[in-house]
């Protein structure tokens, strides 16, 4: 017998109330309040970060600000984003139990096949590019991501409907090394839109939204029924919102962390994506570490083991942060998405190997 998915859509709202709604559906599927859930969702424009990344470097906040786009950050990791009306946004929270399948990098993959074999529906030759992308000849029709917490699993990704690529480029400060990689001019080449692939016959979004439920249906093995946005969710969402996500001090938590005097910068970029270490150094011969900033697009699940690691390396002597590492990625039950321990190590080493500059 196959599982059953509550299907909801929460319409058209502020970027940060969206985010703020997921915290609240995955806390509430957590207590079994609420079933497993597929939710389509859609913002105004909006600039969405990854929880891990400089919010600086990654958006150019005057253009957003003279511009009215609204600046994000998400409760996932990943990359920065543009999203508008143009564009469909899908996530799925479910149990852990549910699908049977408990890796992340695993349920990545039946995840994005499941709507690449949806999307294909509409006449299009959609495809699963590792390590989180669908394409569409090469081109990023849909982005996705996601994470545990604890059993529960939020899972996202976006379909290009229709966008404005030029507000794209003005709104995201997207490194030429991506876009090189690619072998493309411009990051607005690197996306594909519906509307450029079928012209007149871009079909509308209650039909792009059938096609996915009925690929997440087939390719999944669930039931997906329509259902109600209970008053629950709506009241935590509005709680996470005021609380943290909501604020402007959440979204700026890490803003240029490299202004500061005496921060170290290093970088590393590897199948799952860049990190980008900062690191203070204190002691007489400054030998130390006594700080420790992550950031960068990779997925790690949960978010939060980025902090305990920042803080495990807090004190530790410059020579011993392969060993620290290694240590706290063996002692502590962590989920990636093609990212290793060696990729943190590289990238905090490149940092240390700049010390002689200080």
């Amino acid at each position: 017998m196959s599982k059953s998915f509550r299907i909801i859509d929460t319409g058209v709202r502020e970027g940060r109330s969206n985010i703020a709604f997921d915290a609240a559906l995955i806390e509430l599927r957590q207590q079994d309040r609420v079933p497993d859930t597929i939710r389509f969702m859609r913002f105004p424009p909006t600039a969405l970060i990854g929880r891990h990344q400089d919010l600086g470097r990654e958006v150019n906040l005057d253009y957003c600000v003279r511009d009215g786009v609204g600046t994000v950050r998400r409760i996932t990791g990943g990359g920065a984003i543009y999203l508008d009306e143009g564009q469909l946004g899908w996530e799925i929270v479910f149990h852990r139990a549910s699908l049977g399948i408990a890796a992340l990098p695993d349920l990545a993959r039946e995840i994005c096949n499941a709507a690449a074999v949806g999307l294909s529906e509409l006449g299009i030759d959609a495809r699963f590019r590792p390590r989180n992308d669908i394409e569409v000849d090469g081109r990023k029709i849909s982005g996705t991501g996601g994470f545990f917490d604890g059993d529960i699993l939020i899972y996202q990704g976006t379909v290009l409907v229709d966008m404005n690529a030029q507000q794209m480029v003005k709104v995201l400060n997207v490194p030429q090394s991506k876009v090189a990689k690619h072998d493309l001019d411009s990051a607005a080449q690197r996306v594909v839109t519906l509307k450029e692939l079928l012209g007149d016959a871009t079909p509308d979004m209650a039909t792009i939204r059938e096609a996915l439920i009925n690929g997440f249906s087939a390719g999944l093995g669930i039931s997906a029924v329509e259902g109600d946005i209970t008053a629950a969710e709506e009241e935590l969402a509005q709680r996470h919102f005021d609380d943290e996500i909501g604020t402007d001090e959440f979204v700026a938590e890490i803003n240029d962390p490299a202004a500061s005097k005496g921060v170290l910068s290093g970088s590393h970029t590897g199948a799952g994506g860049t990190i980008d270490s900062y690191v203070r150094l204190e002691g007489a011969t400054l030998g130390v570490i006594q700080r420790v900033l992550i950031t960068g697009d990779f997925f790690i699940t949960p978010p939060r083991i980025i902090f305990d690691l920042e803080a495990s390396l807090q004190g530790a002597r410059i020579g011993d942060v392969e060993k620290t590492v290694r240590s706290f990625f063996e002692a502590t039950d962590i989920d990636m998405l093609s990212v290793t321990a060696d990729d943190f190590i590289a990238s905090i080493n490149d940092a240390l190997a700049k010390r002689g500059g200080t």
